[in-house]
Order: C-alpha cells, then structure tokens, then sequence
C-alpha cells in the first residue's frame, strides 16, 4: 500500500487514458503527458499503460508501506526520499516505511512547471473501468474512488514483475527529452514552441487573427485546469459571427470562445464543442501544455500534417532509443516496446544524484 499523507493541490491516479467511448461523450482523459507516465513507468519496469500517480504543482507527501520501486517524471517540485533529493526521470528503490515528498516549483529548474508524474513497480492496482484505470475528475468514476486523492487514502499496488535484485538495485536515471523542437533546449526565458496545424475553421478567422494565431505570445492563464489551457493574448476575431453546428473537438483543439482567447482542451475535456477550431497541437507536443507553468508563455508554430507525422515518429524513436540504453543496462524491457535505435551512451545515467 500507499499512504497519502498528504494530496497536494490535486493528485489522481491516471493511466495512459479511456479510449474507444467519445460516441458516449466519454473524454479519454488518462495522464496529460503520457510521455512523462511512459517513461516513468519503463524506470520501474512496468508497461508503459501502467496507472500512476498525476501530481499538480507538489506540495504532497506519501508513506510506502511495502518495499517497491518508483519513479518520478515531469516537472522538478525538489522530491526527496527520506530527506534525500529524488531527481525527475530516476529509477530509485524504496524501503518500507519511507516516505516521499514533493515540495514546490523547483527554483533552479529552467521551467517552473505544473505537474509530475510517479510510478511505482507494479502500479496503482484500482479496479478497471471501461479498459482504464483512470480517474475522470467530472464524471466521478475510476481511479481511486472516483475522485482526487484525500489525506489518508491508501493505495494498493499491484504484482510488479521485477525480481527482488532489480527491485533493489542502486538507483539511475534517464535524460528527459527538451523543451525545444525536435527535442532541442529551450532557455529558461523564452516561450515554449508548440506545434500546430491550421483548424477546420482558421479560413474562417481574419487575416490579420490568423498571423496573430502565429507571431504573438500566449499566456497560459491560472483559469486552465485537466479540462484546457485557457491563454492570454491578442483576440482572434472570425470574419463573420455565425452560430456553429456542434462538433468533434479533440485534446489539443484550440477553440475561439466568443471573448477572441483561445482555449487549448486537454485531456479531461467535452467531447464536442460549438465554438469555432482555429488549430489543433499535434499530439507529440500536447506533453509540453501539460508541463507549462502557470503564467508561462507559449509560441505556436505552424506545422503540416507530414511534419506532424514526423514529430510523433521522432518521439517513437526517441523511446525506442530509451529502451534500448535500458536493455544495455540489463534492465527488463516490456515486448510491447519496440526497439529501433541505439541510445547514445550519455542518455542513460549510472549513478543516483543521491550517491
């Protein structure tokens, strides 16, 4: 079991989302960065769909009560284990009745993010609901009890396949990808790219609207939360303001309210929306809207649908290469990962920041 001490702002168990039910109006929701759970979840050798723990901007505090494995990956919120400093993207083994902490938004990080995400060997072991064992916060169902984590709740954790040795093994990390394009770094001040592709109704915007949409600055706001990233910039007018049949909206649209602000949905938003797409961000940059700090400033960048296509395939690659620096490390890798590319030697890390 897992105790929880203490649940921070807003802590839920996620997995790598609900999907097939949007006929129901049921959103997909599941980790808003699953890149962040896929490579926490491969620290600790779990499946990549493993549930975990979505963690919102620190401030939490958990009791294992079982010798086990975790990993943290996402935002820095200066986690420490038993008082020892616990990195994002490390593999560390856990004693019985240790305890991990999160503090806030890590000053010395290059981004003051918003969220992180923990796995433990084995995951969270909640029932499933409809293939998922993820938390849908509106609906009230999944995760643990259908709902936030509350002081006191005590979390099961299911068989992990690790042999005790690896469950004890010293500690290592990986190198998490940039914030930048293609993987590049990005300076602590400058705002973070996020690609996107032109809306079904971006004709329907001004010309002037549509070069904002590209060269202004975006600010996301404190009024965002798991349903969308509400942003802050220049209003982006349509030429005419007509009524809009209902449509399919997906995590990552970018709607135009009638205020001319642009809304980004996320993972645990509707279904269909009535307000018009001026873009959507291509689904290999939605980690970076679930990592973006409040008040943090965002650049679109304006991709096709083949440079969105290379994009996911350059993460694939990206994990694929994960792998395989795990494999030669004589760490388990599920079957279901694919292995394409060798890892340069110096993304994988051999020692703990804690030795």
């Amino acid at each position: 079991m897992i105790v929880v001490v203490r649940p921070g702002m807003l802590s839920s168990v996620q997995d790598l989302g609900r999907y097939g039910h949007r006929q129901f109006g049921i959103c997909p929701g599941g980790a808003l960065d699953a890149l962040a759970l896929t490579l926490a979840n491969r620290l600790v050798g779990n499946d990549d769909n493993a549930a975990g723990l979505e963690l919102t901007m620190g401030r939490c505090e958990f009791r294992f009560e079982t010798g086990t494995r975790i990993a943290l990956a996402g935002d820095d919120f200066g986690a420490t284990l038993d008082g020892v400093p616990l990195w994002p993207n490390w593999s560390v083994p856990v004693s019985a009745g240790q305890t991990l902490v999160l503090a806030g938004a890590n000053a010395k990080s290059a981004k003051q993010g918003l969220r992180s995400w923990l796995a433990v060997a084995g995951g969270i072991d909640v029932v499933q609901i409809l293939g998922s064992r993820s938390t849908d916060l509106k609906a009230g169902f999944g995760g643990h009890q259908g709902r936030a984590l509350k002081k006191g709740d005590r979390l099961p954790i299911g068989v992990s396949t690790l042999t005790p040795a690896l469950l004890r093994r010293r500690a290592f990390g990986l190198r998490a990808p940039g914030w930048g394009i293609d993987g590049h770094h990005v300076s602590a001040n400058a705002p973070i790219p996020l690609r996107v592709m032109p809306g079904p109704e971006f004709d329907q915007f001004t010309v002037a609207s549509r070069e904002l949409l590209w060269s202004a600055t975006w600010r996301v706001t404190p009024q965002s939360n798991r349903m969308g990233s509400r942003l802050d910039g220049p209003e982006l007018r349509r030429k005419r303001n007509v009524d809009m049949l209902s449509a399919g909206v997906i995590p990552g649209t970018i709607q135009v309210p009638p205020s001319g602000k642009p809304i980004i949905l996320m993972g645990d938003a509707q279904t269909t929306g009535g307000y018009p797409r001026v873009g959507v961000v291509i689904r290999a940059d939605l980690w970076k809207l679930a990592q973006a700090p409040l008040n943090g400033q965002l650049q679109m960048v304006r991709v096709d649908a083949t440079e969105a296509l290379a994009a996911w395939d350059g993460q694939q690659r990206y994990l694929a290469q994960v792998d395989q620096g795990l494999a030669s490390a004589g760490w388990p890798v599920s079957s279901q990962n694919a292995v394409v590319e060798p890892l340069p030697r110096e993304v994988i890390e051999g020692t703990s920041h804690a030795d």
